[in-house]
């Protein structure tokens, strides 16, 4: 959902009275460009990277990546089994 705000006198932009109080992570991608998150110390969207399911579920991907190096893709063959 994407909204105009207009920056006061003071350089304050209102969220709104339901983000009273929490923490913000302001971002700025370039200048004028800024990514707003709502969290603690970790944003809401990225708290579940730091769940022992996601590291679990991280530290098997990366065994299996290590042990499987790349290789090339046979696009013939890929197509045969498709």
């Amino acid at each position: 959902m994407a909204v105009v705000k207009t920056v006061g006198r003071s350089g304050q932009i209102a969220l709104g009275k339901e983000y009273a109080g929490r923490h913000v992570l302001v971002e700025q991608i370039e200048p004028g460009v800024w990514i707003v998150k709502i969290g603690e110390f970790i944003p809401d969207s990225e708290k579940w990277l730091h769940t022992s399911q996601a590291k679990a579920d991280l530290d098997e991907a990366i065994a299996w990546a290590e042990e499987h190096p790349p290789a090339e893709t046979d696009f013939d063959e890929l197509e045969r089994k498709i």
